[in-house]
């Protein structure tokens, strides 16, 4: 990690990739530990009546080159949705305990097939028969209706009839593929902020801007990082 995090304050000359910072950051508090979910992350969409919608997500991963992070949802989500309408969307990652916050916009375009294929692989096995198991953001007649739910596409799914999922051995946990309507994110930033807890609320505020233009599906050309620093 870079000695630049040794002190509680921006550098007097501002780094050239933010990004890098952000997973440094995220790196640490993982690291100390200091909350439960240190990658939870606040997720801010658009409908098509331009309303916004805040929810939380988690941050699986932050790429500084080429620069964007990734989360993972259920395609038929509302949030999901309304970046189908507006892939515009605004990211903030909050540390309390290490007096350190982060913003990020820019664009959302579905992760790459194999990628998301690579996650899901690696997740709890009940976590991927709870993705087949539930339409999320689709009303819900009761939480009894959601189990019933789950345990039917369970056995569709060729896992065996039991009342508990839970209680099926490793040795018996069949292998459980992606569904189609699952996957990932990858949120490009245009713009990103870093802000350190200061003294006497005098805190260390910092923007850097670029462009974006795309390039192809999964991809955009990046413009070069400017950045200035903001009063708290």
């Amino acid at each position: 990690m870079s000695d630049l995090f040794a002190v509680p304050r921006l550098p007097k000359e501002l780094p050239s990739d933010p990004l890098q910072w952000v997973k440094d950051w995220l790196e640490e508090a993982f690291a100390k530990k200091t909350q439960r979910n240190p990658h939870s992350m606040a997720c801010v969409t658009v409908d098509s009546e331009n309303r916004p919608a805040a929810r939380m997500v988690l941050c699986k991963d932050v790429v500084p080159d080429p620069g964007y992070v990734v989360f993972y949802t259920n395609y038929k989500s509302e949030k999901a949705q309304h970046i189908q309408d507006n892939p515009n969307v605004a990211l903030v990652l909050h540390w309390d305990a290490l007096g350190r916050q982060v913003r990020i916009e820019g664009q959302a375009i579905r992760s790459p097939a194999e990628e998301s294929d690579a996650y899901f692989a690696t997740r709890d096995w009940l976590s991927q028969i709870g993705a087949w198991g539930s339409d999320q953001s689709a009303v819900l007649e009761s939480r009894a209706a959601l189990l019933a739910q789950v345990r039917d596409r369970a056995l569709e799914l060729g896992v065996s009839a039991v009342k508990n999922l839970r209680s099926i051995t490793a040795s018996d946990r069949n292998m459980i593929p992606r569904p189609p309507h699952w996957g990932g994110y990858r949120v490009w930033a245009r713009r990103v902020e870093l802000w350190i807890e200061g003294r006497d609320r005098i805190h260390d505020r910092a923007r850097w801007e670029r462009s974006l233009e795309p390039r192809d599906a999964t991809s955009f050309k990046t413009g070069e990082w400017t950045s200035t620093r903001l009063q708290p």
